[in-house]
């Protein structure tokens, strides 16, 4: 039963990943049709839970790509964390003026990107979609924005959105995950010297 369980919750959740994604799109989206003065609570609400699936996201990228490099996934999901903050604070207009979610979220995309590159498991293509997006959300927050936000805002979204996709239909090559996880795993293991 607990040999079970260790296995069940040391498997990638690529497909829930990937639906939760699909949910925060679909979620933000219907926000943003709430954007009018009578019914702005609901789009209150409806960006609450938007943000809420997607802090659920960044949790469970950590867990997806922590055996692809720990540090760079703890710091991309701290990026993440604050975006989300940000995006909150901006909903209850107490944010600061000059702070913009992007600043986090851009940075995210980018370290995603590359954890999405140097894995074995998922299309390297799906991290530099990623790597894209995320210079696109950086331009964003540059005089460049007022030139190029639609094609910003198409890349930001290809990006993320063949992410989203391809965790959905095709999920990771857990074959190759398993085999990262437990290279990183025997790592660790007290007295064991790496590569033995």
């Amino acid at each position: 039963m607990v040999k079970h369980i260790s296995e069940v919750s040391s498997r990638p959740r690529a497909r829930i990943t990937g639906v939760i994604y699909l949910l925060y799109f679909l979620l933000a989206i219907f926000a943003s049709l709430l954007d009018s003065p009578k019914l702005v609570a609901y789009s209150y609400v409806v960006n609450a839970l938007a943000t809420g699936c997607y802090v659920t996201v960044t949790l469970l990228f950590y867990y997806l790509f922590k055996p692809v490099n720990r540090t760079l996934s703890l710091i991309a999901a701290i990026f993440s964390i604050l975006g989300c903050v940000v995006t909150v604070l901006a909903i209850l207009n107490v944010a600061p003026a000059h702070l913009n979610a992007l600043a986090f979220f851009g940075p995210y995309c980018l370290l995603l990107g590359y954890l999405v590159l140097i894995s074995t498991f998922l299309p390297r293509i799906l991290g530099a979609l990623l790597v894209l997006a995320g210079i696109g959300w950086l331009a964003y927050l540059t005089p460049l924005e007022q030139y190029l936000s639609l094609y910003i805002k198409i890349l930001g979204i290809l990006g993320e959105a063949a992410l989203m996709l391809w965790l959905i239909i095709m999920g990771v090559n857990i074959q190759r995950w398993k085999e990262m996880a437990g290279q990183k795993r025997s790592l660790y293991r007290p007295g064991k010297e790496p590569g033995k």
